[in-house]
């Protein structure tokens, strides 16, 4: 007995068809299989597993009284946003490859994101928020993706890199030579 992984999440939305399509256009998700409950959603699925799960906030009471657990207030509308039991976590994280691939289609969407690296560890990461719910995504890569086309971290365990101030000069100097950039960026990043 014991934890094995976890299944899915679930989001009660406003706009259930807008979140659907805003994780399958820029993040690569694909709808499928979804057994009947007796109200509408989408599971979206990452091969053959289903990893997110929506459905239309306050649809219905049939709805309401299928998900309610046994310790819920009558009084407290728990399929709000921003109600209790309901934003309390702060982000979704996908473990990913591909981050040339994935910043291309972020850029084509004019999706929003920022660029972390944390000390003594081997992610590159890439933060954004979807826009329908205010849902953040986190979206990890190995290192050596983003060091290999000479993407430089805004953000590290230390506080902002120079990137943030010299972007231009940089964007320049990784067109002539990447490697020379990732290099020099990589002790500020894990030299401690």
């Amino acid at each position: 007995m014991g934890l094995r992984f976890l299944e899915h999440i679930l989001i009660l939305t406003h706009d259930p068809e807008s979140t659907r399509d805003w994780f399958c256009q820029n993040l690569g998700f694909r709808g499928g299989y979804h057994p009947e409950f007796g109200f509408p959603v989408f599971w979206l699925y990452i091969g053959d597993q289903d990893v997110i799960h929506i459905g239309k906030a306050r649809h219905s009471v049939h709805q309401d009284t299928y998900l309610k657990t046994p310790s819920d207030h009558a009084d407290v509308d728990y399929s709000a946003a921003g109600a209790p039991g309901s934003g309390r976590i702060d982000h979704i994280c996908l473990n990913c490859d591909g981050i040339e691939e994935f910043i291309e289609r972020l850029q084509r969407n004019g999706v929003e994101f920022s660029e972390r690296k944390a000390h003594n560890s081997n992610l590159y990461q890439l933060f954004m928020r979807e826009p329908i719910n205010g849902i953040k995504v986190e979206l990890n890569f190995a290192w050596h993706e983003a060091a290999r086309i000479g993407r430089v971290p805004e953000w590290t365990d230390t506080g902002a890199t120079m990137v943030a101030t010299t972007e231009a000069t940089l964007g320049a100097a990784m067109v002539a030579n990447p490697a020379k950039i990732s290099d020099a960026v990589a002790p500020v990043q894990e030299g401690h």
